[in-house]
């Protein structure tokens, strides 16, 4: 497969703070939701944590080498919030905090790498879920807006592209629905509160950016939501209905406020009282509030209605909470799974893509995280993962084809560097392109890394 892509085209590999850095009360770092949550018996795979992961924080020119041998000129990685403010609020900064991403930045540009920041990927300070029931508050939005200031300020200079918000859908749904992520919270009305305060703030550090910052480093900023793609199962109105559902109830939920100014009107119609209400303000805060669509996408389901299928309790699907949608999802059981059980189907990818320019007016998008996760072993020192190698080929191929029926697709970030800690799946589920040892915590370029970068530079005929 040869590079075709427009010679602009950002190329990038995307990490997160929690995931890799480690050295979690190091340095004067407070503890997140996560270090918490990790605490509690059973919640994670092993009983594993964060304390060391990938130990990128005692190995920042190591890891800003492997980007630049990779030949990527994006990387994007995220901050951690109770790294700079141990208690979540502007009243403590801990100075050690900004220099550590003072440093790494620094190193990046050295590298001719620019820095992708996203200033929150689900690592809310701890004080913050205790003293101000974390998503659920009413002044969380304002803190996370004086945080987002503190960090304009000290990295702005350099750091032009932001993303506010990393998955709200996941803050929303895994951790205030299901369970299954920090803070632990299940709930069936939750979800819907925590999602619109998350909104709220990403539109206050927006203005923050544009008003105070803007106009004299320039940027941009947007915010990045994940998608899977829902296909109609039938070809009969009431499942095309049903995925079209799905789409708003997933990807359309946290989007339409950010481009629109407000819910969609079928989360609006269906779940009356349960969804919060933006003031006039609000709306006019959120409208335009992202210069970009960050979009990460991993799978494909198809859809079809549930109306009328009788449960036993609630279900929750992948796509929000399923009694509010009537739909049903499933697979193909013919399509190939990655060891996440998630099915690998690249033509989703096109249609999502071209389903997100048909509603948004075709603004530019990236794709901010895009990958897989396999059972990869290092055998005499080497890693051949050829079924990544095939992933990235083919979802690269259906990207490619999207922009030649005209999607403004501007660049791509492969999830992820390196492996790391997976979340609630601990250290097993392993998604990077360089392998790692979680006892000697040595990196080792994958097959996929040496195809990417070969890519890149368009070695690959």
């Amino acid at each position: 497969m040869k590079n075709t892509f427009p010679k602009n085209f950002i190329w990038g590999a995307a990490t997160s703070a929690y995931q890799i850095e480690g050295a979690a009360a190091e340095d004067g770092k407070g503890p997140s939701i996560w270090d918490a949550f990790c605490q509690i018996p059973g919640k994670v795979a092993k009983n594993e944590h964060g304390n060391i992961a990938c130990d990128h924080y005692h190995r920042i020119e190591e890891d800003v080498a492997l980007l630049k041998n990779l030949g990527v000129k994006a990387y994007r990685f995220s901050i951690a919030w109770s790294r700079i403010l141990p208690n979540g609020r502007v009243k403590k900064i801990n100075h050690k905090g900004i220099d550590f991403y003072n440093k790494l930045i620094d190193a990046l540009i050295a590298a001719d790498i620019q820095p992708w920041v996203t200033l929150y990927h689900w690592d809310l300070p701890l004080a913050l879920q205790m003293e101000e029931n974390g998503w659920l508050g009413e002044n969380i939005s304002d803190l996370f807006a004086d945080y987002a200031d503190i960090c304009f300020k000290h990295f702005g200079d350099r750091v032009k592209n932001w993303i506010t918000i990393n998955e709200a859908w996941v803050v929303a749904i895994l951790g205030y629905g299901q369970g299954v992520f920090a803070p632990g919270k299940i709930s069936n009305t939750a979800p819907y509160k925590a999602g619109h305060h998350v909104l709220l703030a990403h539109a206050k550090a927006v203005n923050i950016f544009r008003k105070k910052y803007f106009p004299i480093h320039g940027g941009k900023i947007g915010i990045t939501n994940n998608c899977d793609w829902r296909e109609p199962l039938m070809d009969k109105q009431a499942d095309k209905d049903a995925a079209q559902r799905a789409l708003e109830f997933f990807f359309a939920w946290f989007t339409d406020p950010v481009f629109k100014g407000d819910y969609p009107k079928v989360m609006k119609d269906r779940l009356g009282e349960k969804l919060p209400q933006f003031s006039a303000e609000e709306k006019a805060l959120l409208k335009g509030s992202s210069d970009f669509i960050g979009l990460n996408h991993y799978t494909t389901m198809y859809a079809s209605d549930a109306s009328g299928i009788t449960q036993d309790g609630p279900i929750y699907g992948n796509g929000g909470i399923s009694e509010d949608q009537n739909v049903n999802l499933s697979v193909d059981k013919n399509w190939k799974r990655t060891s996440m059980n998630w099915a690998v189907v690249p033509w989703g990818c096109k249609n999502l893509l071209l389903w997100i320019a048909d509603r948004y007016d075709n603004p530019d998008i990236y794709i901010t995280e895009n990958g897989c996760s396999y059972n990869d072993q290092l055998v005499d020192g080497a890693c051949e993962d050829n079924n990544r190698v095939d992933f990235i080929q083919t979802y690269l191929a259906a990207c490619k084809e999207a922009i030649d029926q005209g999607v403004n697709l501007k660049g791509y970030f492969i999830w992820s560097l390196m492996d790391n800690f997976e979340w609630a799946s601990g250290y097993e589920k392993r998604f990077g392109i360089h392998f790692v040892d979680f006892e000697t915590l040595e990196r080792t370029p994958k097959a996929s890394a040496k195809w990417y970068g070969k890519f890149i530079k368009n070695e690959v005929t």
